[in-house]
């Protein structure tokens, strides 16, 4: 259909198992044009054997051994957020195809994808960096040490609450004593911040926000700050152990545990087709201005 080549590396969902017709669509779409296309594995054995999906495709990779000018995300938000990991520095964009509800990232249906793939060859899209945060800490993670949405230190297995140190900058601000504290991004202020009271930020504001989980204290209350800080914290806790979750991605850290969060040095590129506005979808997903009584 076209001369030019595009290469994109898909990534999935490999529990939604009722989405098969629409991925065979999107696969036949890209083979249409031409495209050279890259699957991971887990997803690409997932779809075939699991799923008897026909798939067509010229690569299938393992960890992040692909190359790509889009990478796209077949699944919700979460399936986005583990896409955002994989890609980490490659600086690939990301498009989000929603195979479930409406998201915030993953805002492109299957039945417009089609669309999407016409303003990509035509260069009718426009690219959103957003950013990253980066966890410093002397512990290995098994995941990535990035966050697109937040960052939450969550107490683990004990009715008791954790006490966290906080310092920014080096200077000390309070010792938050609650079930935990989310620290978030713009792009993750309408997730799990937004559930705890924390405010909405809009996209490209350059700012972190902190909002404690159950709060012992009234007087505690969600503070935004410069993405330019750097946040040291110390936790204690009753029991052994507590929990520090990078993008829903557990990790678990022993009591006395010291860490920093700060801005990553690199972003997430996420593609935007025309006339798909920020705002429609957080009025959509907020039901804003809806009557309840319909």
């Amino acid at each position: 259909m076209t001369a030019r080549t595009l290469k994109f590396a898909i990534f999935g969902n490999s529990y939604q198992a009722k989405k098969s017709i629409a991925i065979e669509n999107i696969i036949r779409c890209l083979n249409n044009y031409g495209a050279y296309i890259s699957i991971d594995s887990e997803y690409y054995h997932f779809l075939v054997e699991e799923q008897k999906v026909k798939v067509e495709v010229n690569k299938v990779f393992r960890g992040d051994d692909f190359d790509s000018d889009f990478v796209i995300s077949m699944g919700g938000d979460g399936t986005f957020l583990k896409s955002v990991s994989r890609v980490g520095e490659k600086s690939i964009p990301i498009i989000g195809v929603n195979m479930g509800r409406l998201g915030f990232l993953a805002d492109v249906s299957p039945n417009d994808f089609r669309c999407c793939l016409e303003s990509l060859y035509s260069g009718e899209y426009t690219v959103e960096n957003r950013t990253l945060m980066e966890v410093v800490a002397d512990a290995d993670f098994a995941g990535s040490k990035y966050a697109l949405n937040d960052v939450a230190i969550l107490k683990r297995d004990n009715a008791s609450m954790i006490s966290i140190h906080t310092d920014i900058n080096g200077n000390y601000l309070t010792t938050y004593q609650a079930d935990g504290l989310i620290i978030s991004t713009p792009t993750g202020s309408t997730a799990y911040s937004l559930s705890n009271g924390g405010p909405i930020i809009a996209p490209g504001t350059k700012v972190f926000s902190l909002t404690a989980v159950a709060p012992h204290s009234l007087n505690v209350r969600p503070m935004v700050i410069a993405d330019s800080s750097e946040l040291t914290f110390q936790v204690e806790c009753r029991s052994s152990h507590f929990l520090l979750a990078i993008d829903g991605r557990s990790e678990t850290l022993p009591d006395g545990s010291s860490f920093s969060i700060r801005r990553a040095p690199f972003s997430v590129k996420i593609v935007k087709r025309p006339g798909k506005r920020y705002y429609d979808t957080l009025r959509e997903k907020m039901m804003w201005g809806a009557d309840p009584r319909n």
